[in-house]
């Protein structure tokens, strides 16, 4: 391997606070509006999945969008830079006021208000994520150390997602004397609110400061890429989306959402009245999260270096949907403990783990896959178009709140699931189903996923013959022009 394709420790630390950064908005949105909109506020929960899904709706066109432009900005900051310094403050706003919605709001207007700030959250963190990937992206031409760039970007997604996930719990819904699930103390939403957009926003602008020095080696855009035009972008999406390994992953990532979004919308409600843990339970999960997602970090590479990258992403995926599945499942069959048994959190947190490492494996080598296929679509069309491919990424981390919110809302209007309710004297019935709908029914589009991704081609063989065109292109070029 090429010693100028080795990426610098400290140009992956910086690059990877930036995936904390991203993971803690996301994780504090995903993991805990749907509860504070349905359980605590009172809205319907199709009311609080519709304003996810309008959100949604409007990144179809921001995602790809600010893609494209990303990869055809040309300025002294690069193609990058300039979108991710611009994301920290107002993301940071728009986070905390999905926390603090004024009291007098409730029904329509409180949907309003939902809905309003989670499309300005949404785009305003595309800023940031679709060019900071992209760059991570560029980074390395070498096959296999850019699966080691994604692993950093993925355990530093775990720090910040778990990070965030613990210090709600452990902090923010502790149990106190009024409230034994802290989850529904109100007063505690806006403390959580404040917390995370300021550490998103410090983290953000770290990760944009701490990797300017990388600009001057990352690619520029080329001559027909230059101005704006609505016309060429559209042609530049349309044109992605003709590369066949890049929709086998995307249409992959559609079902793979469904399947993430209706389980970490429905988390919460489901740890609280299914399996009844306290909020100082429910933090173990992260210690599975913490041994799956460390093991993924060390093993990703190898797996790839072992098997090739779309043999792993088969079977990460195939052990994400089987153990996500399997606690509920075993339950429903009567082979597991009982709600309240000793042995209940350390079964759930053991078999949790091959779950996350599924699913970190997974991501780690989707987000390698893509920097390869960027170097296929550059062959074909000699344009980079990172921005475009990343954009799929960061639509589809998305898609998981949107599709998810939609789906686990109007499921749980379905059975008429109540708010505000205790543990442990809600129907056993439409407990039974909330079961249902977070272990066997959710993984079923997971396992659909699995034919689109079986359609990816490209191998360590192929990526080397693309590497030598575009290297013997670029020669030609040169000679030419000297």
């Amino acid at each position: 391997m090429d010693q100028n394709d080795v990426v610098a420790m400290r140009t992956k630390l910086a690059f990877g606070i930036g995936a904390t950064a991203e993971a803690a908005i996301n994780v504090g949105f995903n993991a805990f509006n749907f509860f504070f909109y349905n359980q605590i506020l009172g809205l319907s929960g199709t009311l609080a999945g519709l304003a996810v899904t309008i959100a949604l709706i409007c990144d179809a066109i921001t995602d790809p969008l600010i893609g494209v432009l990303s990869d055809r900005l040309r300025s002294r900051l690069g193609r990058r830079h300039p979108f991710m310094f611009a994301a920290p403050i107002p993301v940071a706003i728009c986070f905390y006021s999905i926390y603090t919605p004024p009291e007098a709001l409730q029904g329509l207007s409180l949907f309003l208000w939902f809905t309003t700030f989670t499309i300005l959250l949404r785009s305003f963190l595309t800023l940031f994520a679709v060019p900071h990937l992209a760059m991570g992206a560029e980074l390395s031409k070498d096959y296999h150390q850019r699966s080691v760039v994604m692993s950093y970007n993925n355990f530093f997604g775990w720090i910040g997602g778990a990070g965030t996930h613990i210090l709600g719990l452990t902090v923010f819904f502790v149990a106190t004397p009024e409230f034994t699930y802290g989850l529904l103390n109100k007063q505690a939403y806006p403390h959580f609110g404040i917390f995370v957009a300021l550490a998103a926003l410090i983290l953000i602008f770290a990760s944009a400061w701490f990797t300017r020095d990388q600009i001057a080696k990352l690619h520029q855009p080329t001559d027909d890429q230059r101005g704006f035009q609505f016309r060429q972008i559209f042609n530049e999406m349309l044109s992605a989306l003709k590369n066949r390994n890049y929709l086998s992953l995307l249409l992959g990532l559609f079902f793979l959402s469904a399947m993430l979004g209706t389980r970490e919308t429905l988390g919460n409600h489901v740890s609280t009245y299914f399996w009844e843990l306290r909020s100082e339970q429910i933090v173990w999960y992260n210690l599975a999260s913490l041994f799956g997602y460390a093991s993924a970090f060390v093993l990703t590479a190898r797996y790839h270096v072992k098997f090739d990258k779309k043999p792993t992403i088969l079977g990460s995926l195939i052990v994400m949907c089987a153990f996500s599945a399997l606690p509920i499942l075993l339950r429903i069959l009567g082979f597991f403990p009982e709600n309240h048994s000793v042995i209940l959190m350390p079964l759930l947190v053991f078999i949790s783990i091959f779950g996350y490492h599924g699913g970190a494996v997974l991501n780690i080598s989707v987000m390698s896959a893509l920097a390869d296929i960027a170097d296929e679509h550059e062959l074909h069309t000699n344009r980079r178009q990172e921005g475009v491919f990343y954009a799929a990424r960061t639509f589809f981390a998305k898609a998981i709140s949107g599709m998810g919110h939609l789906i686990a809302g109007i499921f749980i209007d379905v059975i008429e699931f109540p708010t505000g309710a205790s543990p442990g004297t809600v129907d056993p019935d439409k407990v039974f189903w909330l079961g249902m709908m977070d272990g066997p029914i959710a993984v079923i589009p997971g396992f659909i996923a699995i034919a689109f991704y079986a359609g990816y081609r490209i191998n360590k063989q192929r990526h080397t013959e693309i590497q030598e065109q575009l290297a013997a292109r670029k020669l030609a070029i040169e000679k030419a022009s000297g």
